[in-house]
């Protein structure tokens, strides 16, 4: 193969994994939720086997699938995006990334401040829309930096664009990464930078996520290691710190991302494409709303067909997810969940690959079919697919 193109709907769960209860997640289905709304429509992944995957009942089975499918459960102690990535890319984290839902301890504070020169509000789990809200005004007024968290491993910081620019706020995370480390290495810090008037403040398309570095070798280390491409199409390049990639393509939002996707398929490259569409969790799972995730998914599932008529003789392309976030479910925290995988291909046999262990098969699949050396805990499927 010369191509393979690998495309995260963020948070699409298809269902509770066997520990979800460990996570708080029992009855959890992100998939399910969706196919209660009026918006929901997935008629092309339908075609593709979606319905055949195990445990899926909404889509319905096809006796002609057009992809091979498969359902894969999540092997790292974690449900949040960088560990979801970093397993997806071969890595498998034995232990949850820090937490604070009590908010961050005063050291940490102290040190952030002193790098800043500017004080803290809030400092709790908080939505992103109402901790604006809450806090936007006596921002503005102080000149303090909005810090919250959440039920992942976030360290996040809100500022208004007119009184501290993103450039600007950007530095700021840059310093707090430095300070997240050892017991207090957050998963991400993230700006969120936000506009407008007390009353009317709104989140702007300027966030942007400073992770850690992965724990260990990624198949996106292997593949630029070998002199091979790697394209990031989204927030990919924010979630491995950079780290693996030779191109990075930054998006706005599912619309832009897809677009771009099909830039990408135009050009002459060899390796591999990692394309990250968030707006199912940051806009739809995290806020319950499941009308806008089911819209969210029948979008993609109409550009599916456009994408597919653009592949040439050896390209792949894997559909997949990192965890779910069931818009249904009484919180709106992530959720222990299966993922779902359809790959397609002109040389790739429809096939039903039935319940993986791992989301790192991905990785080294992706690794197997570019012929590139990669070790890793996951198993390659791709004598499966021929």
């Amino acid at each position: 193969m010369k191509r393979v193109f690998l495309l995260v709907l963020d948070s699409f769960g298809i269902g509770e994994e066997p520990d979800a209860a460990a996570f708080g997640d029992v009855g959890a289905n992100t998939l399910r939720s969706i196919t209660r709304s009026p918006y929901f429509d997935m008629r092309n992944m339908k075609e593709a086997g979606f319905g055949n995957i195990d445990g899926v009942t909404c889509p319905a089975i096809t006796l002609t699938p057009t992809a091979a499918v498969a359902r894969l459960r999540e092997k790292s102690m974690g449900k949040d995006t960088t560990i979801g990535h970093w397993e997806i890319s071969g890595i498998v984290s034995p232990s949850p990334l820090p937490t604070f839902p009590d908010g961050f301890p005063k050291e940490v504070l102290d040190a952030f401040s002193a790098a800043t020169g500017r004080g803290v509000l809030c400092n709790k789990p908080y939505s992103g829309t109402q901790v604006i809200a809450d806090y936007g005004e006596e921002h503005l007024k102080t000149g303090n930096l909005i810090v919250y968290t959440s039920a992942d491993s976030v360290f996040q910081i809100a500022a208004h664009e007119d009184l501290v620019p993103p450039e600007q706020l950007y530095e700021y995370c840059r310093m707090a990464r430095k300070i997240l480390t050892g017991k207090y290495a957050v998963g991400r810090v993230i700006a969120r930078p936000f506009v407008g008037t007390p009353g009317n403040f709104t989140r702007t398309a300027n966030r942007h996520d400073f992770s850690l570095e992965p724990t260990g070798t990624t198949v996106l280390d292997a593949v630029k290691a070998a002199g091979q491409d790697v394209i990031a199409v989204g927030k990919i390049s924010d979630i491995f710190a950079g780290r693996g990639i030779t191109e990075t393509l930054f998006t706005h939002g599912n619309t832009e991302g897809m677009q771009t996707s099909l830039q990408v398929q135009k050009k002459d490259f060899r390796g591999l494409c990692f394309i990250n569409l968030v707006d199912t969790d940051m806009l739809y799972g995290h806020r319950n709303d499941v009308d806008g995730y089911a819209k969210a998914i029948a979008e993609f599932d109409t550009w599916l067909p456009t994408f597919l008529a653009g592949m040439q003789e050896d390209d792949v392309f894997m559909v997949t997810a990192d965890h779910g976030c069931d818009p249904g479910d009484v919180s709106t925290d992530h959720t222990r969940e299966y993922v779902p995988l359809m790959v397609f291909g002109k040389k790739i046999k429809p096939t039903n690959l039935g319940t993986r262990p791992c989301f790192a098969d991905i990785g080294a699949t992706v690794a197997e079919m570019l012929d590139v050396p990669f070790e890793t805990v996951g198993r390659s499927f791709y004598r499966l697919l021929k």
